[in-house]
């Protein structure tokens, strides 16, 4: 019809619902909803039987969920994601840093701020760390798993070095030791990916929050040690925990006593030790080195790449996953830590050796051979060095016999060369059944009136 336009025909072809009366269809607690979702294997379907139950005039279940959504869609995009209680930590340094003094320079260090938020409550953890390195990145987990009285399933953290290798979208490289302390508290981690700020908008929107509601109130103040930092922070901190949230008649400490705590996963018997892992290689006296020492593994491994775990009192060596050796943490630069039953078994034979069984051995073939041996272990830093050398006079004795021996080493002695190779040399060439020769004459003393004697100079 003329007198008709597209909104008239839209009316007549699909008209509106008949208005019912809001206390016929009364809404549910819109929040309360957004909260219960949160708990642990609570679903729409389960929220709208409960619902229909106190209100059987109550809307069905498709437009139950739609007027859900539509609700949901004018809320905060942050807290729109859904996070289940007790699923995910959110972690991440804040771009702010806080100054600390050095009273005796006035030089300033800049402290970093480490930030942690659970995903449902949003209960934060803030502390101030010298640096982002390694040691403090795990130091900071664990005292934040401790705040929490418990571990979430999930760790959520930015691709810093400190904990992923190489950043990748589906597959990221995770660090060893970070991978070795999730494993410790039954964690997964999952970082963000790559340029994609919502994975990690809730570690965004903490951040801001501390440097608002902490960093803010700490910028006219001077600190001058991390400690005295850290408690200027933990009043405040309980402070922002306790604050209102603005479409919620909740903080976030109630949400986390009431929804979240119960949820995570309890804290293990024992804290994580910090361990660093290590690329080594065995060298062809089965050794790895590791921190300036080196330490046995099986003979059976050398010249193969081996994964070493370092903490402050074991050193830990692996193949493919499966540990081939531990031993105890030497701090001595240059020490040989050695397993009898990492040797071959000849090598074995030759571990039952000893300075003083190599200089009694010495000591059978002459006073010469023994002065030599002694030489030789006192040439090395370590004894076990020079066993080699000392064995090979050994065989010498065995070829030549003890006495041929005996003349080579007092010869070696007497010119100057008492070493291996010049104690072979000279029984090869048949030099010590051969004369010695004859020494120089002693330089002649000089008397005379004008000589200062020695207690001129005293």
């Amino acid at each position: 019809p003329e007198d008709m336009d597209d909104a008239k025909l839209e009316r007549v072809l699909f008209p509106p619902l008949p208005i019912i009366a809001q206390g016929d269809r009364p809404l549910p607690a819109w929040p309360a909803v957004y909260k219960e979702l949160k708990r642990k294997g609570v679903t729409l379907q389960l929220l709208w039987q409960e619902y229909k139950e106190d209100s059987p005039a109550g809307y069905q279940y498709s437009h139950f969920c739609q007027i859900y959504r539509d609700w949901l869609g004018t809320q905060n995009v942050v807290m729109r994601q859904d996070h289940k209680a007790g699923e995910k930590l959110f972690v991440d340094y804040a771009g702010q840093r806080v100054g600390i003094i050095n009273r005796i320079t006035g030089e300033v260090r800049p402290a970093e701020i480490f930030v942690a938020v659970l995903g449902a409550s949003s209960y934060t953890y803030a502390e101030a760390t010298r640096s982002q390195t390694l040691p403090d990145w795990i130091s900071s987990h664990i005292r934040a798993f401790n705040f929490f009285k418990g571990c979430p399933l999930l760790l959520i953290p930015d691709n810093l070095k400190s904990a992923v290798n190489k950043a990748h979208r589906y597959d990221p490289d995770i660090n060893s030791t970070y991978q070795d302390m999730a494993v410790h508290y039954s964690v997964a981690v999952v970082p963000a990916r790559p340029r994609k700020p919502k994975d990690k908008a809730k570690a965004e929107a903490g951040v801001l929050l501390v440097e608002r509601w902490i960093l803010a109130c700490l910028r006219n103040r001077e600190f001058f040690s991390l400690e005295e930092l850290n408690e200027a922070i933990k009043p405040l901190l309980e402070k922002l925990n306790n604050r209102q949230f603005k479409k919620f008649k909740s903080s976030r400490k109630e949400l986390f006593e009431t929804l979240e705590k119960p949820c995570l996963q309890p804290l293990p018997q024992n804290a994580y030790e910090f361990a660093e892992w290590k690329k080594v290689r065995v060298a062809p006296n089965i050794h790895v080195r590791v921190c300036d020492n080196y330490y046995s593994v099986p003979y059976t491994l050398v010249k193969r790449q081996l994964d070493a775990r370092v903490t402050a009192r074991i050193v830990e060596i692996f193949f493919k996953g499966k540990r081939v050796a531990s031993h105890r943490r030497s701090y001595l630069k240059n020490e040989y830590v050695t397993v009898r039953d990492h040797m071959p078994r000849r090598h074995q034979e030759y571990a039952d050796w000893s300075p003083e069984r190599l200089l009694r051995w010495a000591a059978k073939s002459g006073a010469a051979t023994k002065t030599v041996v002694s030489n030789i272990l006192d040439s090395r830093p370590y004894p076990q060095q020079s066993y080699n050398t000392c064995f090979g006079l050994m065989r010498l004795g065995n070829v030549y016999g003890d006495d041929r021996l005996e003349a080579a080493c007092g010869r070696g002695l007497a010119i100057g060369a008492g070493n291996y190779r010049s104690i072979e040399s000279i029984l090869k060439k048949n030099l010590d059944q051969q004369p010695l020769p004859p020494t120089a004459p002693a330089a002649k003393v000089i008397k005379h009136s004008n000589t200062r004697k020695a207690d001129y100079f005293h």
